[in-house]
Formats: structure tokens, C-alpha cells, sequence
């Protein structure tokens, strides 16, 4: 297996995998090629895929507000689930995110997305439930659940 840095050249691979994962949440906007390749020219350095044989079988996104780190669609195709891959790909977010000088990340999982939630919480992710989540669309957005 490989990890290496995402590119936007990944974009369809990267999508095609998202579609295929049970639990994920998309949009119109944001996970369009134009709005991955945004993310990707602000954080260069944090987002990653994992390959097997020139395939791609996972992916990380991360980025950071220069103070937070925060982690996005973190995937790994089904028939490769359980090897590892998801640890290493967060290990290599956090590691990027760590040498910039980011000191805690952040993430959010449905709460429906049981094997998420029971990953996550292997990786150290603690739960808190003192915070309540917001967001504010500034355009409309049209979801997709996977």
C-alpha cells in the first residue's frame, strides 16, 4: 500500500469512493471539483490517499483555521476495511497537521454512523457533549446522505 498526498487529479477516484461509503454526508458545492480543489490549494499538505495497485482504497481530507486542525470524509473502500488503512491515513493527517504547528483537530459523524462513531473513538476521538453544533449556509446547498 501507498499513501501520498491527494491531488485533484484523485477528484473522481475520491468521489467514486465516497458514494460507495455507507454514512457519509455530501453536497452540491463543497464536494463538487471545484470546491475539493479549493480545499486542497489551502491545505496541500494534509489530505491523503491510500493505493493499492495504482487504485485508490482511501482518503483522508484535513485542514486547519491556523489555530484548529479539522478532519472531513475519511474513507476506505469496503473490501479493504479492517487492514489498517483508515489508522495510517489519520496517523498521516495528524502527523501533517502536528508538523504545522496545529495542536487538537476536530471532526464530525453522523450520529447514525455507527461504525464511524466506533472508529473514531479507537482513534482517541473523544465524544463531548457539552458543545451543540451550528452551521449557517450562505448559499443554498443540496445534500446527499450515502
Amino acid at each position: 500500500m501507498n499513501i501520498r498526498v491527494m491531488t485533484i487529479d484523485d477528484y473522481q477516484a475520491v468521489y467514486d469512493l465516497w458514494l460507495s461509503c455507507k454514512g457519509m454526508g455530501l453536497n452540491n458545492i463543497d464536494d463538487t471539483d471545484d470546491g475539493i480543489d479549493r480545499f486542497l490549494k489551502r491545505n496541500p499538505d494534509t489530505c491523503f490517499v491510500a493505493e493499492i495497485d495504482n487504485k485508490i482504497v482511501g482518503a483522508i481530507m484535513a485542514g486547519h483555521d491556523g489555530r484548529r486542525g479539522y478532519i472531513y470524509h475519511t474513507a476506505v473502500s469496503e473490501k479493504y476495511r479492517n487492514h489498517g488503512i483508515a489508522s495510517q491515513l489519520v496517523d498521516k493527517a495528524i502527523n501533517a497537521l502536528y508538523e504545522i504547528g496545529i495542536s487538537k483537530v476536530a471532526l464530525v459523524v453522523f450520529e447514525r454512523n455507527e461504525a464511524g462513531n466506533a472508529f473514531w473513538e479507537k482513534q482517541g476521538f473523544s465524544f463531548r457533549n457539552d458543545l451543540v453544533y451550528r452551521n449557517k449556509s450562505l448559499v443554498e446547498i443540496e445534500r446527499m446522505d450515502t
